[in-house]
């Protein structure tokens, strides 16, 4: 539940900054009356978003065995490349994004159709990529609704602070949180991708697949600390050799080039 929750509060948080920059634009521009429009689109955004977890869910609960954990498996890797991509666009973008946003309102004038496009196309981005994520992240961690309730406190925080920030009573340093949550995710990302590796294990005959270690009798399934890892970081006392490589593979190379950049960005201002 608290790797939903934090992977709410950022996915939340960068819908929240996308919604302040396109209102604060127009009440600064005197187009107040073009707010709703906005919404509008946030809104229809928010729902489909919603709809995607509510398919992928539906989906894969009325499908025959087999096919379960290739769904599950091909998702969560799909869910881990759009996350890993949307990590490293945030970083790079997050300084122009008002600018680039600004000027499509400008573009679009006070057109009510064009305005609305313009946010739920830029809502739609992190509400898909949060949906799958979360979906993933809920089958990798074996959670039954706690997904749902940690991600929905997490989305409810960052509107919270989201708004305390626009009206300027709550000073953010987003640089700061989108980096770290960025570590974060990578992390939960490694853990997704091996839980992907052992949906394919359960109907493929895979190289490898004999334990890396076995740490299930210090960690028993269901104790509190094998409950928090599992949950925060999708843990396994057991993963097989495969699993352990892929963790890895994916681990390392994607956080260093994350840390490098972050660095080489930071050195740069």
């Amino acid at each position: 539940m608290l790797a939903n929750f934090l992977i709410g509060l950022r996915e939340g948080l960068e819908a929240a900054l996308i919604i302040g920059i396109l209102v604060a634009y127009l009440a600064k521009t005197d187009r107040r009356k073009a707010v709703p429009q906005v919404m509008a689109g946030v809104a229809l955004a928010l729902v489909l978003s919603v709809a995607l977890g509510l398919i992928l869910n539906l989906t894969v609960e009325n499908v025959e065995g087999g096919l379960n954990q290739i769904i599950g498996g091909t998702t969560s890797i799909i869910a881990v490349a759009f996350v890993t991509w949307m990590v490293f666009w945030m970083k790079s973008q997050s300084r122009g994004m008002g600018a680039e946003l600004r000027g499509k309102v400008d573009a679009t004038g006070t057109a009510t159709f064009g305005l609305a496009t313009i946010a739920f196309l830029a809502v739609i981005r992190e509400g898909v990529e949060t949906s799958i994520f979360l979906w993933s992240a809920a089958r990798a961690t074996a959670e039954g609704d706690n997904p749902v309730i940690g991600a929905a406190l997490g989305i409810g925080l960052a509107a919270v602070l989201g708004y305390l920030s626009f009206r300027g009573a709550l000073g953010i340093n987003l640089a700061k949180f989108f980096r770290y949550t960025g570590v974060f995710l990578i992390i939960v990302s490694a853990g997704i991708l091996a839980y992907a590796v052992s949906e394919f294990e359960e109907i493929l005959t895979l190289p490898l697949q004999n334990h890396t270690y076995d740490l299930s009798a210090g960690l028993p399934n269901g104790s509190p600390l094998e409950a928090v890892l599992h949950g925060l970081i999708s843990f396994n006392p057991a993963p097989s050799v495969l699993q352990t490589l892929v963790w890895f593979a994916y681990l390392i190379p994607v956080s260093v080039l994350y840390l490098r950049s972050a660095k080489a960005k930071s050195a740069a201002h």
